[in-house]
């Protein structure tokens, strides 16, 4: 099975399990804003079948964690990220789960006219996620794309507690897209 940074890269298929079990996770800041994952990130990594992770990671002693831990892991750079983890991860990764074209990225701009701008720059994605802003976000673009940011497990700007998202793939369907409170 596939895992790692070579899921990051290009485009990659996984079809092992139905319905697919998908973390998302952006701007962990590890060390920078926290020691660690917390406890529950670990275990939302251990039952996931896919980790998308987009950017701000800081450690690549997480990238390693994680790819040491996750069955599958999809993951781009991000803006605080140093060169190692630049020469490791792509600005943009794709992935399809069962049908469904995901992208990654770690920033899109601004929140006003961020659906079309998705649109222009992502035809035919079913699915973008974001970070960058440590903000939830879960949008529909006019071209039908689905645009979740998971905010941030570590670091809660402007939020009253740190985020990350679960979701499933089922036949090409994401489904149960939750946002789920890392607790204190």
């Amino acid at each position: 099975m596939p895992h790692g940074r070579a899921a990051g890269r290009g485009r990659a298929t996984y079809r092992d399990r139905v319905p697919t079990r998908l973390l998302l996770l952006s701007d962990t800041h590890v060390p920078a804003r926290a020691r660690a994952l917390p406890d529950q990130v670990w275990r939302a990594v251990d039952a996931a079948d896919v980790v998308v992770h987009a950017g701000d990671w800081v450690s690549v002693g997480l990238l390693d964690q994680i790819e040491g831990c996750a069955a599958w892991l999809v993951g781009v750079a991000g803006n605080n990220d140093g060169p190692e983890l630049h020469a490791r991860l792509p600005e943009v990764a794709r992935a399809t789960f069962e049908g469904l074209l995901v992208a990654v990225v770690h920033e899109t701009g601004g929140k006003d006219g961020r659906e079309r701008r998705a649109d222009a720059a992502y035809p035919g994605v079913d699915l973008l996620v974001f970070g960058h802003s440590h903000i939830p976000w879960d949008t529909v673009s006019p071209g039908g794309m689905r645009l979740l940011n998971p905010g941030s497990p570590t670091d809660r700007r402007r939020q009253p507690v740190g985020t990350y998202l679960t979701a499933t793939v089922d036949d090409g369907v994401l489904r149960d897209v939750e946002l789920v409170p890392v607790e204190r």
